[in-house]
């Protein structure tokens, strides 16, 4: 045996040979392994292990009439909160008997500023997906516009701008909002500041919810927006520093995220309220105790999965926009008003 032969990649021709059935049936156990008997499918998979095969899923989707794989573009790699939608939405995709193929549709400019990164979603648009996944809030989203009308394109836990064709699911932002400035003002709280971000229309909406809450609880006179430059930890910090070293500074402090509350945790030493958004995993860390709305990431996840491997949605059909139920979950960092008063 040559050294050739001994490195030979195993073909889509050779798993249908030794489980004895056709090539066409192998592609179709790949592509849509639901139009195979489970008998039939057990046989290829049982071949293809003991031969090592491995499809090219690419390379198949792009000599196919229809795409062989679902794209997941995310807007920030960084973030808990969109890692933990990806994981539970590409599990529910394998479990559904589907390939996925993430990358991140972000990147820092010369100024570390997060950019699109144009060429990445080119490249994603080109390897012709059957379905879109976008992830946050990804500035010029128009560009996905490129992607053929049966393509299917739906947008989790955010809002998209430039993309009026996108099925979107998200958090009940608005709702999750009340829950949270109500909350603190049932704890005592009169001066609630809120830290929010210049960036994507979940941020102006949580802010929205911030004013809407606080006029109709007659606290007008107290709403204070502070804007962060980015939606992170060190720049939550720098912004209710500033909060803090005002003349009339705030009893709590309200986030757009949980980033931006752990920088605010960081900055006041524990004698201010404070509450975040998204309900990370850092939010439930022991230090950190963080009160927080819980967005539903899993039923999220499991509602973009299912809307993602639908069949493809009828061109021209309008935008349709799922809005799941979010709900408080009560931590240590919401101190009430008393309490604070009582430790000063």
């Amino acid at each position: 045996m040559t050294t050739t032969s001994r490195i030979k990649r195993p073909t889509i021709r050779d798993v249908a040979a030794k489980a004895g059935v056709s090539k066409s049936l192998v592609s179709l156990v790949y592509s849509t392994p639901k139009a195979v008997s489970q008998h039939r499918r057990e046989l290829v998979m049982k071949a293809a292990d003991e031969l090592g095969f491995s499809p090219n899923f690419l390379a198949r989707s792009l000599a196919a009439d229809t795409g062989t794989f679902i794209g997941i573009l995310v807007a920030d790699l960084h973030n808990p909160l969109f890692a933990e939608i990806v994981d539970q939405v590409r599990a529910a995709l394998e479990a559904k008997g589907e390939y996925s193929f993430m990358t991140s549709a972000m990147l820092p400019n010369a100024a570390g500023e997060q950019v699109i990164d144009t060429r990445t979603v080119s490249a994603l648009i080109d390897l012709r997906p059957k379905s879109v996944l976008v992830v946050g809030s990804i500035p010029d989203m128009h560009q996905l516009s490129e992607l053929p009308e049966q393509v299917s394109i739906v947008v989790a836990s955010a809002i998209p701008e430039d993309l009026p064709r996108a099925t979107v699911v998200r958090s009940n932002d608005e709702v999750g909002m009340r829950l949270l400035i109500e909350h603190l003002v049932e704890n005592g709280h009169k001066k609630i500041a809120h830290i929010s971000v210049n960036d994507g229309l979940v941020a102006k909406s949580r802010r929205d919810a911030y004013k809407s809450v606080m006029t109709n609880k007659g606290l007008e006179k107290f709403i204070q927006i502070k804007f962060a430059k980015k939606a992170t930890e060190t720049a939550g910090f720098d912004a209710a520093t500033e909060l803090l070293a005002m003349k009339d500074s705030p009893t709590a402090i309200n986030s757009y995220n949980d980033l931006l509350a752990i920088g605010a945790q960081g900055a006041s030493h524990s004698d201010i309220a404070i509450v975040g958004y998204d309900n990370t995993f850092l939010a439930n860390l022991r230090q950190i105790s963080l009160t927080s709305i819980d967005p539903g990431n899993s039923e999220i996840a499991l509602k973009a999965a299912e809307l993602l491997t639908e069949k493809p949605l009828d061109t021209g059909k309008k935008s349709t926009t799922y809005l799941l139920e979010p709900r408080l979950v009560i931590r240590s960092s919401s101190k009430s008003l008393a309490t604070l008063k009582a430790v000063r």
